[in-house]
């Protein structure tokens, strides 16, 4: 591990040079690759050595990617996908077996909650859902055939925090393989492995690309259980392609950067919402009232860019909030250098039920804000407005 600074290891950690010497890494945009004879190719198809044999296994530049994530989370090995439900769905699949139980936060992002209910079901895979704040019983929900936890903190939407110290003691109490969804966070505000994660997922959309350009994912952790996921995705094929590597390889060198701003800004309008006589009750991890602040602050170096909260009036007034946004996008992406405001009742989480929303926190009247990079004054101002 190097002993420079994140931001340092960010910008300066990169693939050795080729023979040209270039200063910024190239783009490797190729299917496969050559060998030098039919030794080195029978070796290579071995796994006697290591080397690209074709970018669906690995290519320079998902590699490089990887590297650098490895080296903010703490990880041994790491896999990019095309996309964060790709990480999601394949992580998992690599790592259960038919009659495998999950026991998993109920506040989870919608498309992870239809993997659980909608399609593991089919292979006999079956989940528990414990609630956040609700972790003193959460060894009560383990049987037998539980083989992993599984959780995001802070959680989508409701920006939610899960203590990942406990959750990594049960999990090893129990010998348990403990997943984290870092995306909330990035590996700048958080590193889940620090406090027990076995694996740590990201979608790379979100802030590690920052510009909401590319789809990608990533999964980091143990190398054993890595190893297991490498092996099913390179049959199944969900590699991230080289092109969008290359993109998110440049884009962590400036990931500290924006997130700092993010998060100045994020707090200055979770503060200013907090004292604002349209909003009911907002929920950013940075702020003292929010329930699990003291645990926020033992984790994460931030609160991240994403506040929730809640518009008087119910539905109505939140369709008439939405329709008044005038500089802010209307968009389901978050982490982008754009603010973006999002309703999870009608959008990211209209697949479950309204039971179903009422139990993770999500009301109708919720409004979601990925806060960018903006001048924090226009922001505040283009929510006031439609607030009023």
């Amino acid at each position: 591990m190097s002993k420079n600074k994140f931001e340092t290891n960010a910008i300066r950690n990169q693939l050795k040079r080729s023979q040209h010497l270039e200063h910024s890494v190239p783009l490797y945009m190729t299917s496969s690759f050559v060998f030098e004879d039919a030794e080195d190719m029978r070796a290579s198809f071995a796994e006697e050595k290591e080397r690209n044999i074709y970018s669906r296994y690995s290519n320079p530049n998902s590699s490089e990617f990887v590297d650098k994530v490895c080296q903010m989370e703490g990880a041994e090995a790491g896999f990019a996908f095309a996309s964060g439900m790709a990480a999601v769905f394949s992580t998992l699949a690599a790592l259960l077996e038919s009659g495998d139980h999950i026991l998993s936060a109920r506040s989870i992002f919608g498309s992870t909650h239809s993997l659980f209910s909608s399609f593991f079901p089919k292979w006999n895979i079956l989940h528990t859902y414990f609630k956040i704040d609700e972790l003193d019983g959460l060894e009560e929900l383990i049987t037998p055939k539980t083989k992993l936890i599984y959780a995001e903190t802070p959680t989508n939407p409701g920006v939610d925090v899960l203590d990942l110290e406990m959750l990594g003691n049960i999990a090893k109490k129990h010998n348990l393989i403990l997943v984290i969804d870092n995306c909330f966070a990035s590996p700048y505000l958080q590193q889940p492995i620090k406090f027990g994660a076995d694996l740590v997922i990201h979608s790379g959309t979100k802030l590690m690309d920052g510009q909401g350009r590319v789809l990608a994912g990533v999964t980091v952790g143990q190398s054993a259980l890595v190893d297991k996921i490498y092996r099913f995705s390179r049959i199944t094929g969900p590699a991230l392609s080289p092109f969008n590597a290359w993109v998110l390889s440049k884009s962590l060198e400036t990931l500290a950067v924006r997130v700092d701003r993010h998060c100045e800004n994020t707090l200055k309008l979770a503060t200013f919402l907090e004292d604002h006589d349209q909003v009911n009750w907002v929920k950013y991890p940075f702020l003292k009232s929010h329930p699990k602040y003291g645990i926020a602050k033992k984790q994460m170096k931030a609160g991240g860019c994403v506040v929730a909260f809640e518009v008087k009036g119910g539905l109505t007034a939140g369709q008439r909030f939405f329709d008044s946004i005038k500089l802010l996008s209307l968009s389901a992406n978050l982490g982008d250098s754009r603010s973006i405001v999002t309703h999870p009742a009608s959008t990211t989480h209209s697949k479950l039920t309204s039971e179903e929303r009422v139990e993770t926190g999500i009301t109708d009247g919720m409004v979601r804000v990925s806060v960018g990079l903006e001048h924090i004054d226009d922001i505040i101002d283009d929510i006031a407005q439609a607030l009023g």
